[in-house]
This record gives C-alpha cells, sequence and structure tokens, in this order.
C-alpha cells in the first residue's frame, strides 16, 4: 500500500472529523485510502500548475505556494462539512 504524504494524512484528519458518514462509506468500500492518494495527487498537480501560473506573473519560486495551496486545499483535502 502506497504511504500517505502530508496532504493525504491532512485530508484523513480532516475528512474523519468533518465527513464521518463519507469516510465510513468509503473505508465499507475498501475505497478510502486510493481516494486519499487521489486527493493527494489532484492536490500536487493544481498546485504545480497555479504555481508555474503564478511564477510567469512575475513571482519568486518560493512566493506562489502559499497563494496556490490556498487556492486548491479545499478542493480536495479540506472538504466542506457534511450536512
Amino acid at each position: 500500500m502506497t504511504p500517505l504524504t502530508q496532504y493525504g494524512r491532512m485530508a484523513e484528519k480532516h475528512w474523519r472529523e468533518h465527513r464521518p458518514k463519507m469516510v465510513r462509506e468509503l473505508e465499507r468500500t475498501g475505497r478510502l485510502h486510493q481516494m486519499l492518494l487521489e486527493a493527494e495527487e489532484k492536490t500536487k498537480d493544481e498546485m504545480a500548475t497555479l504555481r508555474t501560473q503564478l511564477i510567469q506573473t512575475g513571482s519568486t519560486a518560493r512566493q506562489p505556494h502559499d497563494p496556490a495551496w490556498e487556492m486548491v486545499r479545499a478542493k480536495y483535502i479540506l472538504l466542506p462539512p457534511e450536512e
């Protein structure tokens, strides 16, 4: 089994706290780890794209990390709470 990175561990912690029904269903179907890996991959890919775009607009190599993280984290890692 592929180990989770910091993004996957962050997602799992957040999902367990704020999306317990989703986590239970993913665990029941044996898909939780795969979904966490996908959230990691999508986060890393989208952040890389955004960082490249920000660098092309004049940012230094380090400056775009924080804005890219803020733009992407809610899409894959810090999902909104269940109702």
